[in-house]
């Protein structure tokens, strides 16, 4: 253990007893009770605070309430403690609270004339109250309240401090009003679903409600917000009211958005090939967007980032990596493919994927993030290539959201590993049965795999045409339909560690399910002649072994009846 480890554990043991104390000896309290700190959420820059070393400023981006926040920086031996002297009356109760995120970040008194108190807590992603209480003593008149971090920790965070109980006579922030109506409400944009909306900020505000004829739909803390699952083709009246500790102002002047007409794009073809697109340099051909095989059908942007909000995801194209293709760039090609009658879709996940969508919250962070990235960049839906596990009820809570704000040209695939599919009882298998009126494809990856067992009961070693339709056969079998169930292979032997097989074996698996022909010892007990199709990893591993993969799999697909 590390010398700083031994001092925090140290430390915050002696946190505890102390509150512990503090606490045994806490009042009720009293209706007279005010808050005795002075620019409490710091919305007078550090007006009555002090902060050592310069480490503390105040931000607009991260704030719980109000406009502005603390944040204080730690800096070589400077913890970046932030104090202010607060008068408050003797043989009295206070109870002390803040909140914080960020770096670790400490609370507490001295000068109490008893037992002064802190507490603390590690980094948070979110913000997290801290609370103790202390008694002042027979002659104490004023104390000292302060924040820190830690050494060689992140900045930390704080707003909305309180020292609350008797009025200690040092005077208080004044009591908030009610704000004004907003000003400058607009329409910021329009989708066949949606109606983004703009306004002004109003002084002393803390958050704003908007309203869509009449009725309440969103709340909000910024100055902006998409109203969504709209009709399409449809007119509508928005109004917003500001809001603080005060109550609710007047409605603005109303706007009127309407959406656009339901975009009708070329629809899948019957029999589809997906590929995945790198977006990364890893020895494999590197190519834009635009050089993907025409072969391809749905190409599959990997990947999406997992960012510090748990269950949302963002997009970093690799512009270094692929030999400085710009953004800009991306999206004219991903336009271009959609003008070709292609889908592009962003995958999430991967080998190292480490997105996590496991409540409700994350379910809601994964919809809106993945949603925005479809209207940056055209996307016309996900890919569920999550390798590390999912959580069914709540990706299914996620997809569904995610469905109601695309509308239904939304295309969802999944990639899962043959163990996820062997039963209908494993998470994956159940996400992909609780949205199969919305999922298009599940394009399970026939590779990187040990034995499996069939759907016959038997046990199928990688590698050969019985391993494919055996196993295909407990998706096609257990509930999914034949046009969600496609074949993932690898497009070279360097595309997987294991479980490539030739593109003619990839075809006889296809005519075997969809035909009854070019079986191996296995051969299902009907024919699926809707099968979706196949998938492979990648259109970068295809194109560095001369399209061998898709110039043979992707006419076979193509031509299956």
């Amino acid at each position: 253990m590390s010398p700083q480890k031994r001092s925090i554990r140290l430390w915050a043991g002696a946190v505890t007893a102390a509150l512990a104390l503090s606490l045994t000896g806490a009042g009720q309290a009293s209706a007279a009770d005010v808050n005795n700190a002075k620019n409490a959420g710091f919305e007078a820059g550090l007006s009555n605070w002090t902060c050592s070393a310069n480490s503390g400023t105040t931000v607009t981006s991260p704030v719980r309430t109000g406009t502005t926040a603390l944040k204080a920086t730690p800096a070589g031996q400077d913890n970046a403690r932030c104090t202010q002297t607060v008068a408050v009356k003797p043989n009295s109760t206070y109870a002390l609270s803040a909140w914080v995120q960020g770096g670790y970040a400490y609370l507490g008194v001295t000068g109490t004339g008893t037992t002064d108190v802190s507490t603390w807590t590690p980094d948070s992603a979110s913000w997290k109250q801290l609370t103790t209480s202390f008694t002042t003593g027979a002659s104490t008149t004023s104390v000292t309240v302060y924040t820190h971090g830690w050494y060689g920790q992140p900045a930390y965070y704080a707003d909305d401090l309180s020292v609350y109980g008797p009025d200690g006579g040092g005077g208080t922030d004044p009591a908030p009003t009610i704000p004004g109506a907003p000003a400058g409400l607009s329409v910021s944009g329009t989708t066949s679903s949606s109606v983004s909306l703009a306004w002004n900020t109003v002084a002393g505000a803390t958050g704003y409600h908007v309203y869509r004829d009449g009725t309440k739909v969103a709340a909000v803390t910024g100055t902006s917000a998409t109203v969504t699952g709209l009709a399409a083709s449809t007119s509508y009246s928005f109004q917003v009211t500001a809001t603080n500790s005060a109550g609710e102002s007047v409605k603005s002047a109303a706007v009127t958005g309407r959406t656009t007409a339901t975009p009708v794009g070329p629809a899948l073809p019957k029999h589809a090939v997906t590929g995945y697109w790198q977006n990364f340099n890893n020895g494999a051909t590197v190519q834009k967007l635009a050089d993907v095989q025409s072969q391809y059908d749905i190409i599959a942007v990997a990947f999406a980032d997992a960012t510090s909000t748990p269950g949302a995801v963002t997009f970093n194209l690799d512009s270094v990596g692929l030999g400085g293709y710009t953004v800009d760039q991306f999206k004219a090609d991903v336009k271009a493919k959609q003008a070709a009658g292609k889908k592009v879709i962003v995958s999430v996940g991967g080998e190292r994927g480490t997105v996590a969508v496991n409540d409700s919250a994350s379910a809601a962070n994964f919809a809106n993030s993945v949603y925005s990235l479809m209207q940056t960049y055209g996307f016309d839906g996900v890919d569920i290539d999550l390798e590390n596990g999912l959580n069914a009820t709540y990706m299914t809570q996620a997809l569904r959201s995610l469905s109601s704000k695309a509308g239904s040209s939304l295309v969802i695939t999944m990639a899962p590993q043959t163990i996820d599919m062997q039963s209908t009882s494993n998470s994956y298998f159940q996400t992909a049965l609780n949205i199969k009126d919305i999922l298009t494809v599940v394009n399970m990856q026939y590779y990187n795999s040990g034995s499996m067992l069939g759907c016959d009961g038997k046990v199928y070693s990688q590698g050969s045409v019985d391993f494919l339709t055996a196993l295909a056969c407990i998706q096609l079998e257990g509930g999914l339909a034949p046009s969600q169930v496609g074949l993932g292979l690898p497009a070279s032997t360097r595309g997987a560690g294991s479980g490539y097989v030739s593109p003619s074996v990839v075809n006889n698996a296809l005519d075997c399910l969809a035909r009854g022909t070019n079986c191996g010892s296995f051969k299902p007990s009907r024919t699926y002649p809707d099968l979706r199709g196949a998938m492979t990893w990648s259109t970068n591993w295809d194109a560095a072994a001369g399209n061998a993969w898709s110039n043979v799999v992707g006419p076979h697909v193509h031509g299956l009846p």
